[in-house]
């Protein structure tokens, strides 16, 4: 349904009954739309909300337990699995923004939990000291738990099928970045 109206819902001031008024827009849209996407079986959606639901825990016991975030333990992880990679590189291997990367390299850098060997920044090969080695020992089981939460109900053979799914899946990534490149192009023209 359509209401004559006049924008984004507001409610009155202190002290005052709260009753809707509008401001800003001629028309309200009040009933969901009749073409929608069917949320309890889209996805993209449903994998934004685990993943979501996973980091927002990692990341309020990671600050609490370690005053450090995802983002740096993500760097930390990526490190001990290959030593020596550049911010480049664990940008690429754990899919985050480069800037992000490299505000937490900064971070770990500072407290002494990775060290840079010499060369241009973003292109300097980066390693964990023994302190660095000694916190992923120590985050790891944090980030271990939040897997362990959300398979305890699978079988291994389905952990097996849905980590098989998942690594397909996620060779469509290149096809998602190309469309959104060709997408910001067409807008550019």
């Amino acid at each position: 349904m359509i209401r004559p109206g006049n924008g984004v819902r507001m409610t009155g001031d202190l002290g005052t009954a709260a009753v809707p008024i509008f401001v800003g827009a001629s028309e309200i849209i009040t009933e969901p739309l009749d073409d929608v996407i069917d949320s309890e079986n889209f996805t993209p959606r449903l994998l934004a909300l685990l993943s979501n639901a996973l980091v927002w825990r990692e990341s309020r016991l990671l600050r609490r337990e370690f005053n450090l975030g995802t983002n740096d333990w993500r760097v930390i992880s990526a490190l001990s699995i290959r030593p020596g990679a550049t911010s480049s590189d664990i940008s690429e291997f754990v899919a985050m923004n480069k800037a992000v990367v490299s505000k937490s390299v900064n971070t770990l850098i500072a407290r002494e939990l990775i060290v840079p060997a010499d060369g241009a920044r973003g292109s300097r090969h980066l390693y964990l000291t023994r302190a660095g080695a000694d916190m992923h020992d120590r985050m790891k089981p944090i980030s271990m738990q939040g897997q362990e939460i959300v398979l305890a109900d699978l079988s291994p053979d389905e952990v097996r099928q849905l980590n098989h799914l998942l690594t397909r899946l996620l060779q469509k990534t290149p096809e998602l970045s190309r469309a959104g490149e060709e997408a910001a192009l067409a807008e550019e023209d």
